[in-house]
This record gives C-alpha cells, sequence and structure tokens, in this order.
C-alpha cells in the first residue's frame, strides 16, 4: 500500500469522524444548533437537512459505485466546512478551528481520491 493511499483512507476516516460528531450534535443538541444557525443568521429548519444531507454524503463518500455523485458530494462539503469557517470567522465565536480542520482532511481527501485515480 503506497503512501497516498494511506493519507486517502486516514484523511477520509478523520473527515467521517468529524463529520458524524457534527451530525450527532445536529440531532442530540438541537436547540443548541438552532440557537447558533440563528446567530449565524441562518434559518434554523436548516438543521435536520444538513444532517440528513451529511450523513447521505458520509455514504456517497464510502462507495466506489456512483463516481459522478461522488465529485458532487465532495463539491458539498467542501462548500459546508468553507462556509462554516467564514461564518464562525465573522461572528467571532472562536469556534472556527473544527472547521478548518475539516477544510484540511477533505481537501487532502480529494486530492488523493485524484491522485488513487491516475
Amino acid at each position: 500500500m503506497n503512501y497516498i493511499k494511506i493519507i486517502y483512507f486516514i484523511t477520509k476516516a478523520l473527515f467521517t469522524a468529524l463529520m458524524l460528531f457534527s451530525v450527532s450534535m445536529y440531532l442530540s443538541e438541537t436547540e443548541m444548533i438552532a440557537g447558533a444557525f440563528a446567530n449565524f443568521g441562518y434559518p434554523t429548519y436548516l438543521v435536520y437537512p444538513l444532517a440528513i444531507a451529511k450523513i447521505l454524503g458520509l455514504i456517497i463518500l464510502w462507495q466506489n459505485k456512483f463516481k459522478t455523485l461522488k465529485e458532487w458530494v465532495y463539491a458539498g462539503f467542501v462548500y459546508n466546512v468553507i462556509l462554516a469557517f467564514f461564518a464562525h470567522t465573522m461572528i467571532q465565536d472562536g469556534e472556527f478551528l473544527f472547521a478548518l480542520i475539516a477544510t484540511i482532511l477533505i481537501v487532502t481527501n480529494y486530492i488523493t481520491y485524484k491522485n488513487l485515480k491516475k
């Protein structure tokens, strides 16, 4: 197993763990997350659909059948974590670290995914 494949699986596993933590917070601490969404200026009804989208995205990320859909999932996750980073940065709540880590993980994972296909 070459180092690119190792990096690919490690970043995918860490990103998955981070997203599952996020989903668990969305589903178990809904009121707190809805309050955070309200502070960002986002509608609070997005909490459940975003949690479901993250779960479905992780399922697609771990499969190898739907390559085009997988590209869209990568794009969706990149938009999600970048927007989360800037949302936390703009309201200056100091909670941007997880979004920054998630951004680094998903971008690294995508780059290694593309290099595996060569």
